[in-house]
């Protein structure tokens, strides 16, 4: 098929991906194509590590950090340095909508990017242009824990001049990003997140945990600021999420994220790609920084 102004082959296309509700390939690409308009911005210029699944969300997975052989050669790739051993690693770069329905017929049904961009820069990897807390709830929490956890962040960071914004993870929890002016360095960003951090398990020592041991994390939510590194990926905003249902990491707004800790319901919070399609239809953007 014609994409804008490319040529791609598209294969098995009834390929059933999530068995449980029967949503196919087909449908997985025709999400990206729908939601590519607000998507793209987000991930554009962000080296692309694509998370596939070629048999569905019940078989084996990989992820893919080179862009593969087979690539066409209008696909946009760039070459960033590990620090391992002088390895360098050259990247796919989602930049338009022809190279994302490239990847979502590969399987690629996650699509995880840096929190840095490559822009024009010569040297990479480049400074951070967010800084991002991703808060996972721990055995005995839930969606609502980590909406209560995500307001305290929301306050913390206004306080310091941020306006953060708020998306669910499209899995269990929730992540809140702020937009950082003046590219500060990686390591003032991420003294700036453990600060964060720390701050509210002090305050909070019953619900938030800043250590990633599973034995401290029962009942509490870890307010994981160790994403804040140039070599860590999150999940891109409107990817789709490897779950039983093509449930997708979702932009809120934070009187969602209050109404969901009120309700208790962690349901408020869980959309699919058809919701997702729904909202942007009515509400536009709301991860527009």
């Amino acid at each position: 098929m014609t994409v804008e102004d490319r040529e791609l082959t598209l294969s098995n296309l009834d390929k059933v991906l999530f068995p449980e509700s029967g949503f196919t390939k087909g449908q997985l690409i025709d999400y990206y194509v729908n939601v590519a308009t607000v998507m793209l911005p987000h991930i554009a210029d962000r080296p692309l590590t694509m998370k596939r699944y070629p048999d569905g969300v019940d078989g084996k997975f990989f992820y893919e950090k080179h862009v593969p052989k087979h690539a066409p050669d209008w696909v946009r790739t760039v070459p960033v340095p590990t620090g391992e051993k002088g390895e360098v690693v050259e990247y796919s770069l989602v930049c338009d909508l022809p190279t994302l329905v490239w990847a979502a017929n590969l399987g690629t049904i996650e699509f995880h990017v840096p929190l840095w961009r490559v822009g024009r820069r010569r040297k990479l990897p480049a400074p951070p242009d967010f800084i991002v807390f991703d808060l996972d709830p721990g055995e005995g929490s839930t969606l609502v824990q980590c909406c209560e956890v995500a307001l305290a962040v929301e306050e913390l960071l206004r306080a310091r001049g941020l306006d953060p914004k708020p998306k669910t993870s499209g899995s269990k929890g929730l992540q809140v990003y702020a937009a950082l002016g003046g590219r500060p360095s990686w390591e003032r960003s991420r003294a700036d997140a453990y600060d964060v951090a720390t701050t509210l398990e002090n305050e909070h020592p019953e619900l938030v945990t800043s250590n990633m041991r599973k034995t401290l994390r029962r009942e509490k939510v870890l307010i994981d600021w160790s994403q804040n590194h140039p070599a860590k990926t999150t999940v891109g905003v409107y990817s789709v999420r490897a779950r039983t249902r093509p449930t997708v990491s979702t932009p809120v707004t934070w009187k969602e994220v209050r109404n969901c800790l009120k309700s208790g319901q962690p349901s408020t919070l869980e959309f699919t790609t058809s919701d997702v399609l729904a909202r942007v239809k009515k509400q536009g953007d709301l991860f527009a920084f």
